[in-house]
């Protein structure tokens, strides 16, 4: 989970998540939101990867990449339950003085 917070902590990264939110880009595509060079945006691109954030797919000569919103998800919840809302707490038992 550690490397899901440290890819979050970027503003870039964030970014790139949010345009991914909308579908799949290319690498390009996504690159062309910023005014970063192309091995600076791989290097983004590398951090979300290690996260499990996206998936890059090979097509042809580009690098389509895909949100996996299910493990921002789950990273999020389990930070939300780290602090102890109440979040799936578990029922009392019958009978048991509260």
């Amino acid at each position: 989970m550690s490397q899901v917070f440290k890819a979050l902590s970027d503003p870039t990264r964030r970014r790139v998540l949010q345009l991914l939110r909308q579908g799949p880009l290319t690498a390009g595509e996504l690159s062309d939101h910023f005014d970063f060079s192309k091995p600076t945006m791989s290097a983004h691109f590398a951090v979300l990867k290690d996260a499990d954030l996206i998936h890059a797919e090979k097509a042809g000569k580009s690098i389509i990449y895909h949100l996996k919103l299910s493990v921002l998800e789950d990273a999020l919840l389990s930070f939300v339950q780290s602090f102890g809302t109440g979040v799936d707490a578990p029922e009392p038992k019958k009978g048991s003085m509260q």
